[in-house]
């Protein structure tokens, strides 16, 4: 058996995969908005945010996994650390359902950043990748050309099924 060194690691990938869930849970949870706070599924979601994050400071993001990332990760890893102590708190101490929903949207909104963040970092440090994140779309695409093109299809759909029905 082959063992795998990186196994060791702080885990970046991780950390995004807890913050996700923790995002998921939040907006599960505010969509049981009408029931409250002290509903049993609100409760359940905070609970399971909580855990996520537990698990991403306590196994993932040690001190000792964080200090042998290469410079670029240990930055985002001590910037997700942070960012988790920061959501767990703001959960251990939730006392309305429009605290929970901005705090959903904030975990949302970061999740996203370090995705993208660590996934574009990730492929311009690989030396054996060839794929490069993509450039920034200057040019907005043409939505009345695409309105047009969707209704010539439809007319040309439409032709068919005529003409089908016609034979």
């Amino acid at each position: 058996m082959t063992e795998n060194k990186d196994v060791a690691k702080a885990c970046l990938p991780c950390s995004v995969g807890h913050f996700s869930t923790s995002a998921t849970l939040l907006n599960e949870a505010v969509r049981f908005k009408k029931d409250g706070l002290t509903s049993p599924q609100v409760l359940d979601d905070i609970a399971g945010a909580i855990g996520e994050q537990n698990a991403l400071e306590r196994i993932d993001l040690t001190p000792a996994k964080i200090q042998i990332l290469p410079e670029w990760e240990r930055e985002l890893a001590e910037l997700a650390l942070e960012k988790s102590r920061e959501l767990r708190h703001k959960l251990e101490s939730i006392q309305s359902m429009d605290e929970l929903e901005e705090i959903a949207a904030d975990t949302e909104e970061f999740y996203k950043k370090l995705n993208r963040e660590w996934t574009t970092k990730r492929l311009e440090e690989c030396p054996t990748c060839k794929i490069r994140a993509p450039e920034e779309q200057t040019e907005k695409p043409n939505l009345e050309q695409y309105g047009r093109t969707v209704a010539q299809r439809r007319k040309e759909l439409l032709d068919e099924i005529r003409a089908g029905i016609g034979s």
